[in-house]
């Protein structure tokens, strides 16, 4: 990922080039297929994802709370704080994101 990219995620849009160019550093791109389980409510959270392309449901219990679309951050708690997922993540598409680890950013 390069800090050029990165920058037009709203999420990091307010960071200086030394900063992206350090966070673009340890992030990871993934291709999830539609269907796709990307976070499970009740599970230890270990990173955080950002949409570049595609759409998800956030699901707490059986109950849609909100769509992802491009440019939305999840699981950003866990990369700041630890802790449980509070809801679940699901790809309603084929997506494309962007994911930093806990422990990247808290070398950071």
């Amino acid at each position: 990922m390069d800090a050029d990219r990165l920058c037009k995620i709203p999420f990091f849009s307010t960071l200086t080039l030394d900063q992206l160019e350090s966070v673009a550093g340890v992030c990871e791109e993934l291709e999830i297929e539609a269907g796709a389980t990307l976070l499970r409510e009740g599970d230890f959270g270990y990173a955080m994802f950002a949409i570049t392309s595609g759409t998800a449901s956030v699901v707490q219990g059986d109950r849609v709370l909100r769509t992802l679309v491009p440019g939305d951050v999840f699981g950003e708690i866990a990369v700041f704080s630890g802790g449980r997922r509070s809801a679940s993540v699901v790809a309603t598409s084929p997506m494309q994101l962007v994911t930093v680890l806990n422990r990247d950013m808290w070398r950071l």
